[in-house]
This record gives C-alpha cells, sequence and structure tokens, in this order.
C-alpha cells in the first residue's frame, strides 16, 4: 500500500511525536511504499525527501527533524480520489491510508481527523467525536460517569472562573475542603503531563494552577491517589466492530504497571531519563484484577467512540485498593520505550504486525463509513 506518515504538528508534544514516527518507520513493513510529511510548529506542512525515510531504515542512530523547505510545501485538495488528495513538489502523492503519528493538540484532538474525514481520505486512529472528547479529560470523566465507570474525584476550573475571583476562590476551598492535600492540577487537553504537577499546600496548589492555565483554559484539580499506574493498549472499533473482522474486533493487551522513580511519571521520567521509571508486563496483579483492567479498558474503550487504537490508564490506590480511570490517549506513544507497542508485543502482536493491523482497521473503518448515506438523491 501507499503509506503516508505524517509527524510533528503545532503541538507541546511535536517532539515525542518525531521520536514515534522514526520508531514507526523504522518498522513498518517494506511491503509499503512509504511517503513522510511534517508539520512545523507553526502548522506548514512540508513532503520530506525519501532520503528521510531511508536514513530511518538504514541508520539506527538516526534523527526525524522536520525540513522546512518552501519548494516541498504540502496543499490538499479535498474530495479528489485518494492518489489525488496531497500535493507538493508538482505532483500528487499516491495515497491508500495516512498514519498521523503525533500527540497533542491539533493532532490528537479532533481536528486533524477532520481534515482526514473532509478530504476523503482513511486513517489510522480515532474518528473525530472520539480524538475531540478524549483529549478533553474533563469530558472525558463526564463520559466514563455516564457509562458507570470509577473516576478520580475532582473539579474542572475554566478561565472564566479565573476571571470571577469570587468563583474562583470558591472552587479552590471547595477542592481542598473535599479532597485536601496534596492535590494533582493537570490541563485538561495537554499530554505528555505537560503542564501538570503535584501540589502539597496552598502556595504550590496556586503555582501549580498558573502553570496548568498556561497550557490550557480547562484545568483538572483531583484527590491525589497514593497511586500504582497501570496502563492497557485497546484496538479494535467500538462503533462497526464485526466478530468475522478481526481488526474491528475490541481487544485489549497487558496490561502494563509503570514504576516511577521520579515524584510521578512525569515527561522526564517518560522521555528523558531511560531510567525513569520501571515497566512491569504484566502488572503485578493477580489475575483477576488483570482481567477487570482489561475489561473495564474496553469498556472505557467504547465509552468514548473510540476506534483504531488507544492506551487507557488506570490508577489502583495503595492504600485502598480502589481502581480508578485516570485517562485515555488516543493517539499513544510509539517511541521504542513506549507502554501501548510493548504490550501489544507482550501478547503476541509485535511492532511491525501491530502496524499493519492498524493500517488494516484504518481502511476497513473508512470502507463502512463510505457506505453511508450522505444524499436524499
Amino acid at each position: 500500500m501507499n503509506i503516508i506518515l505524517i509527524y510533528g504538528g503545532k503541538s507541546g508534544e511535536h517532539e515525542i511525536s518525531l521520536l514515534s514516527c522514526a520508531s514507526v518507520a523504522r518498522a513498518i513493513s517494506s511491503e509499503h511504499s512509504v511517503k513522510m510529511i511534517s508539520i512545523a510548529k507553526d502548522g506548514k506542512w512540508y513532503l520530506e525527501n525519501d532520503s528521510v525515510f531511508n536514513e530511518l531504515r538504514n541508520n539506527p542512530d538516526a534523527k526525524l527533524s522536520v525540513h522546512a523547505d518552501e519548494k516541498n510545501a504540502v496543499s490538499i485538495f479535498p474530495g479528489n480520489s485518494r492518489n489525488s488528495i496531497f500535493y507538493a513538489c508538482g505532483s500528487f502523492i499516491p495515497c491508500d491510508v495516512v498514519f498521523p503519528v503525533m500527540h497533542g493538540t491539533y493532532s490528537e484532538d479532533g481536528t486533524i481527523q477532520g481534515l482526514f474525514e473532509m478530504a476523503g481520505i482513511p486513517y489510522v486512529g480515532c474518528g473525530v467525536l472520539a480524538s475531540a472528547a478524549s483529549m478533553d479529560k474533563d469530558t472525558t470523566k463526564i463520559l466514563w460517569k455516564a457509562a458507570g465507570l470509577p473516576v478520580v474525584p475532582g473539579i474542572c476550573l475554566t478561565r472564566s472562573d479565573v476571571n470571577d475571583s469570587k468563583r474562583y476562590d470558591g472552587l479552590i476551598e471547595k477542592a481542598i475542603q473535599e479532597y485536601g492535600f496534596p492535590l494533582f492540577v493537570k490541563p485538561c487537553s495537554a499530554g505528555s503531563s505537560d503542564g501538570a504537577s503535584k501540589a502539597n499546600d496552598r502556595r504550590e496548589l496556586n503555582a501549580a494552577l498558573m502553570e496548568a492555565f498556561s497550557w490550557d483554559n480547562k484545568v483538572l484539580v483531583e484527590k491525589a491517589i497514593n497511586a500504582r499506574e497501570v496502563e492497557c493498549s485497546v484496538t479494535g472499533n467500538s462503533i462497526t466492530e464485526d466478530s468475522s473482522v478481526d481488526c474491528t474486533v475490541l481487544k485489549a493487551y497487558g496490561p502494563g504497571e509503570i514504576v516511577p522513580k521520579h515524584t510521578f511519571y512525569d515527561y522526564d521520567a517518560k522521555y528523558n531519563d531511560p531510567d525513569g521509571a520501571e515497566l512491569k508486563i504484566p502488572a503485578l496483579l493477580d489475575e483477576d484484577k488483570l482481567e477487570y483492567i482489561r475489561t473495564t479498558a474496553k469498556k472505557a474503550y467504547a465509552a468514548v467512540n473510540a476506534s483504531g487504537l488507544s492506551r487507557v490508564d488506570f490508577f489502583i490506590d495503595r492504600d485502598t485498593g480502589d481502581t480508578y480511570l485516570n485517562e485515555i490517549n488516543t493517539l499513544p506513544g510509539f517511541t521504542s520505550i513506549s507502554m501501548f507497542p510493548k504490550m501489544c508485543s507482550a501478547a503476541g502482536l509485535e511492532y511491525t504486525k501491530l502496524i499493519d493491523y492498524l493500517l488494516e482497521e484504518a481502511l476497513h473503518a473508512f470502507k463502512e463509513k463510505e457506505r453511508l448515506c450522505t444524499s436524499r438523491t
């Protein structure tokens, strides 16, 4: 197939996308013809030279970057045939499926998915609704609570609350009174722990809120759980699941457990410090608890209408044993140390086959949508 890998983006997780896409480029089957499109931090799109892909394949130390060469700028023509949508360097780029190996804002939040939908191109991952709802942690929690699933207690603050000092102060007092310290503060729509911090007193809480609001206009203040961090990979299509089409069937892999060596599993532990955390697959839980996590992960996946892939994250309270859903990542990290591919591999779905599996599901999801009526005539 003709595959386009898209990476980079106008996102706080731009650099993580470079690492993830480099890993995918190295692992994707040689049976495919691959082109790479980069998105700079200012939002401009560029077709990368084939030498970039070849260097990644041949040099394990090669680093991926965005080459902002205006002569390679990409244009998009919605409504054309698949092979006549992406245009650069004087010709159209053949494309059967797009794999957006991207994370965070303008990547994982439904915006680029909407572009692909309008253009009429199959793409890997969740659709517009699931991507947008899952990117906003408060909206995710609302959907999960409606589905009867366990979530971490907390409140959501908005920029509007900040602009009304009396209301804002009241909400802060409510959080302190109901949950006590420590509290965990994080932006609703940022990933990779950007803007997230733990507050042990009022001074730290004020600083944490300032940091979180620099990343987003909605912020969660949650009870800080003395937690074990457990994650579960999920694939399939919760909307068009068909037992006769394997790639659509909801499957949970793992779960795995993260044992951070930092205060919590922060950005440095995830991406900068190779010894920042130990990864245990399977998680150090009894079989009943492992199965409960897998079942709940699939329910959480379905509750947001997810498809393609997601990583569902849990907290297990060390003091009470209670299990909470934390968040869902619809385009989880694909680096060599990322939990999503590691859990799939531990279950027998190794990296290259996983990529093919996701490409297959993307094509099936596109075909199912193509069957729907869009006009009365």
